[in-house]
């Protein structure tokens, strides 16, 4: 049964929308220890399949688990626009940083130990290397060959 018409029943509520579900940054910070630790107490698993003296087993090994502000964000039950606007709140700025600043640190350190995909890591962080050509905008192929093999454009290796 529908409201009846004109009614201003939404007056009647005290706030618009759902509460903060962290009301402060440290109720924040204490969800996010929970997901650093949840990381830390459910690593991923690998089967792998080993013999030795003839004898042939399937071992579980426990692989790190990588931590993402996606990973964080399902931890927390909000979306990633949610933690965003704690982002831009100034009195949860030093929190939502030092948040990042773990999750990057880790992200880091994992793929510096071979534990985690090197270059899968090294994109996700924005690590690359970057390397601009730039030339003759009609020959850029031929000056960028030039200055491999070591000669000037125009000088022929006979010089």
């Amino acid at each position: 049964m529908p409201a009846p018409k004109g009614n201003r029943f939404w007056e009647a509520r005290a706030t618009s929308g759902r509460g903060k579900i962290f009301e402060t940054p440290e109720i924040l910070w204490e969800a996010c220890v929970e997901y650093f630790e949840w990381v830390d107490d459910n690593p991923l698993k690998e089967e792998r399949l080993v013999s030795y003296q003839g004898e042939t087993k399937v071992e579980s090994l426990n692989k790190m688990r990588a931590m993402t502000k996606d990973g964080l964000c399902l931890f927390l039950d909000i979306g990633m626009n949610t933690w965003q606007e704690y982002v831009k709140r100034e009195d949860f700025t030093n929190i939502t940083r030092k948040v990042e600043n773990v999750i990057r640190s880790q992200k880091f350190a994992g793929a510096a130990a071979d534990l985690f995909n090197a270059n899968i890591i090294a994109r996700d962080l924005g690590l690359t290397d970057k390397r601009e050509l730039s030339g003759d905008s009609e020959n850029p192929l031929t000056l960028l060959i030039n200055e491999i093999s070591g000669n000037t454009l125009g000088a022929s290796s006979e010089d």
